[in-house]
């Protein structure tokens, strides 16, 4: 295999600065708060939900609380890599009501959860924590894929 046509990624979080050390892992805690709730208001929903149109919905919300699953480990994983301590501190959850409610709830949670990324991303720019600035862009892709989700059962134009 030719060594020039390897593309690597370096992670460079070792060089990082104690006090931007202690903002990425702050941000990332904060992420994994909305994760953890997010799961939670989830799986809530999908088992509370009725009505008509519930079983197809009820689907949604399980397929969604295990992608977001997915995002809680990875943030725990990074934040415990870069010498932080995982919060368990679990972001507000909305629950009750019908299920267009519930799926607006979720729609509000997940375009916070977008906005909240973005800034995440633009902190890590700035700092140069590139190995954390692209897994914060694996996951805001989700984010966007879910909210296009709920927009879409809704019937929002854009």
């Amino acid at each position: 295999m030719d060594s020039a046509k390897i593309n690597v990624v370096f992670d460079m979080s070792f060089m990082l600065s104690e006090e931007d050390r202690k903002k990425i892992i702050a941000a990332l805690n904060t992420d994994l708060g909305l994760e953890m709730g997010a799961i939670i208001q989830y799986m809530h929903h999908h088992f509370t939900a009725e009505g008509m149109e519930s079983p197809a919905i009820i689907g949604l919300f399980e397929g969604i609380a295990k992608d977001e699953m997915k995002h809680m480990e990875k943030l725990g994983e990074r934040i415990n890599y870069l010498g932080g301590d995982p919060t368990i501190k679990v972001a507000p959850i909305k629950t009750g009501g019908d299920l267009k409610k519930m799926v607006q709830d979720d729609l509000d949670g997940e375009n916070m959860a977008i906005k909240t990324y973005r800034e995440h991303i633009n902190l890590c720019a700035k700092i140069g924590d590139t190995t954390t600035r692209l897994m914060l862009e694996e996951i805001l892709s989700d984010e966007e894929g879910h909210a296009d989700t709920w927009e879409t059962t809704l019937g929002i134009k854009k």
